[in-house]
């Protein structure tokens, strides 16, 4: 009677080790397929960009801090010229101590000295000498810290759009759009592709001008947010890394790419807080033979609205 039960016991040891390898080995396989689907997937997306592979400029940043990251966004309409200037100047801040998303967008006509040449528009800074000039424009004017920068042009951000969101993107597009954008929008809420959610951000044809056209610019870069933080995203996240390495001109390396993108994705606030500058009542319209018609700005005001926007002490 007893060699029976431990005859039993052994029969029941070794179908419990059978089944854990079995599930073991199931694990093993299903690991082996993930990571086969991530890295075809990561490769697709380079293919997509492999003729417009972009290689980093040397950039002086500023020294990292635990507390929070500022990125120079910048969105491009090259058109194929060699030299173009900036259409969209955002600072994207990640404050690591609250879980937060700001974004703070400079108005391209601000009247800005640019170090070592005479006054211009902002936006003329990257035209003369690129991410640092423009980068060290923004620090002396209004004292703030970058610590890294991404630059692409329209037609990269249409494609990262239909990589990232194949079925589109929410926006509720609040008026008739056509003008000069490419695209013809109806009002209300709807999927927009990469071309639509460009002509949307572009959009400038109305009482608003310029201040409307970066308005929208923030709603779209909080409505990518949006999107890449749901659960839908997740199978496109592998040719997103891929397509990203040709189409975004950065300093930033993968695999800080992808830690900051799961930082912000894991982030507490879903919310994306937004700044634009020059704030309201810090300006007014000028115009110079050399430059056009500008903002000439308070960069005092300015400088302390970015401070207590971003509660980060400035130089």
């Amino acid at each position: 009677m007893e060699e029976e039960l431990q005859h039993n016991k052994r029969t029941r040891r070794r179908k419990r080790r059978f089944r854990l390898r079995g599930i073991i080995f199931l694990l093993l396989i299903a690991l082996l397929m993930i990571g086969a689907y991530a890295f075809i997937q990561f490769r697709s997306g380079v293919s997509l960009a492999e003729n417009t592979e972009q290689e980093p400029v040397s950039f002086e940043e500023d020294e990292s801090n635990s507390d929070y990251e500022n990125i120079l966004v910048l969105g491009v309409d090259s058109r194929g010229e060699e030299k173009s200037r900036t259409d969209t100047m955002m600072l994207v801040t990640h404050d690591k101590v609250n879980d937060k998303v700001k974004l703070t967008s400079f108005m391209r006509d601000i009247y800005a000295d640019i170090p070592g040449y005479q006054s211009y528009k902002l936006n003329t800074a990257f035209y003369l000498g690129g991410v640092d000039l423009l980068a060290d424009t923004l620090r002396e004017m209004f004292g703030v810290e970058i610590h890294h920068y991404a630059v692409m042009d329209f037609s990269s951000f249409e494609n990262l759009v239909d990589v990232a969101a194949p079925n589109g993107v929410e926006i509720d597009v609040e008026k008739a759009m056509s003008e000069h954008i490419g695209v013809s929008l109806t009002p209300g809420v709807q999927n927009l592709n990469g071309k639509e959610l460009l002509g949307y951000a572009r959009f400038r044809a109305d009482n608003e001008g310029d201040f409307g056209r970066v308005r929208r610019q923030q709603q779209v870069v909080a409505a990518l947010k949006d999107e890449m933080i749901s659960v839908a995203a997740i199978p496109n996240y592998p040719k997103l890394a891929g397509a990203l390495q040709g189409y975004v001109q950065t300093d930033m390396p993968l695999s800080d790419q992808v830690k900051l993108a799961t930082q912000l994705a894991t982030g507490g606030s879903s919310e994306v807080e937004r700044l634009t500058l020059p704030v309201e009542g810090s300006y007014s319209y000028g115009s110079y033979s050399h430059a056009g018609s500008v903002l000439d700005i308070n960069v005092e005001q300015n400088r302390q609205a970015l401070s207590e926007y971003l509660s980060q002490p400035l130089d």
